[in-house]
């Protein structure tokens, strides 16, 4: 099942809900407003318990040179190391140490709540991978980001858990362009656009208190706003525009020192290829086509996440989840992108040539 969305066998339901729109693979629940984290967690399935068990391994004997029996009564305790599992099915959800502390989904998710009061936050998807080892929430923020006059861009947070040791726990701030469904992700100013919370004894006290840092979503907000609608205003030339998408699509420091020694020839064909349909993304898709984005900085850097958002394919629905909101390629791509912009836009096409 290419989009791993649990299926629970007790209640013949998919762990996935979202707000009024389709949701994901046309699995899970569609409801028509959610107001709190707990009722996400109903909705989508997530209310069950994560329990940290012992590990076992049965004794081995081997007794003629590739013949093994296995006595499974035999059981020795693996010391150090311990099974997550789930306490309503007993399946295991993943390996983990001792030092590990299981945070419950509820725990995870009323984290929203303390900031929802008075913060006009609505609950949009909640949903859980594999057996249940990853949930994850977004909630949308009323507030909008606005370049120029009209262009929109929606406040979202993004919350994902992993009960299986491979990640800590992340809150997102996430802001997505409305005409195009474009996530515009990136670490500006020095303002980190996560917060990452550690499985460890003290990650509940840190969870309880997290809510204060999420003052990094308001000071984001501002910021965001400011640049993006100075980057509006800074006029980008078409070969311009191709350089700056080539630099930011280079997936390595040998390919960006080609572009910029001006080796183009020696360039890959696939990666031709693909700066080509960026390129093509930038100047012919009617949401780069406004006033805010033709021929302006901040329509590069639109092209650039917006071929990732719109134009790539993926295997998987969550390998475009994984690209663009944890960390991979995509994500990748998008912040220097943002970091090409923010120089062209302070220091112009000088920035092709600086080291």
């Amino acid at each position: 099942m290419s989009h791993n969305i649990h299926f629970n066998e007790n209640t013949g339901k998919h762990a996935f809900f979202s707000v009024k729109e389709k949701a994901w693979h046309g699995l899970g629940q569609i409801v028509d407003g959610c107001l709190s984290s707990s009722e996400a967690i109903r909705h989508a399935g997530l209310d069950y318990q994560v329990v940290k068990t012992p590990l076992f391994t049965s004794q081995i004997h081997h007794e003629l040179p590739g013949n093994i029996t296995i006595f499974p009564d035999e059981l020795t305790q693996i010391r150090g190391y311990y099974a997550t599992c789930r306490a309503d099915s007993g399946k295991p959800l993943g390996v983990v140490g001792s030092g590990y502390q299981v945070i419950q989904n509820i725990d995870a998710f009323t984290f929203f709540d303390s900031i929802a009061d008075g913060k006009g936050i609505r609950y949009e998807t909640a949903g859980a991978l594999g057996a249940g080892e990853r949930i994850f929430i977004t909630a949308k923020i009323d507030d909008h980001i606005i370049v120029g006059k009209n262009d929109l861009i929606e406040q979202y947070l993004f919350l994902t858990n992993s009960h299986d040791g491979s990640g800590s726990i992340t809150v997102a701030f996430t802001p997505v362009r409305v005409v195009c469904q474009n996530t515009l992700n990136a670490a500006i100013q020095g303002l980190s656009s996560a917060v990452k919370i550690r499985h460890t004894a003290s990650a509940t006290d840190r969870l309880a208190q997290a809510h204060q840092l999420m003052g990094l979503a308001a000071k984001t907000s501002v910021a965001t706003e400011a640049v993006f609608n100075k980057w509006a205003k800074v006029r980008i030339t078409d070969s311009q525009l191709k350089r700056l998408i080539q630099m930011a699509m280079a997936p390595g420091r040998e390919t960006l020192g080609k572009i910029k020694d001006g080796d183009l020839d020696s360039l890959s064909t696939q990666f031709n290829n693909t700066v080509d349909r960026v390129f093509e993304y930038a100047l012919s898709s009617p949401e780069q086509c406004l006033v805010t984005t033709e021929g302006t900085v901040f329509g590069a850097y639109n092209a650039v996440t917006g071929y990732f958002q719109n134009v790539r394919n993926y295997k998987t629905a969550q390998d475009k989840v994984s690209s663009i909101l944890f960390g991979g390629n995509a994500a990748q791509r998008g912040q220097a992108a943002f970091n090409l912009c923010q120089g062209f836009a302070d220091y112009g096409p000088d920035i092709f040539c600086a080291n």
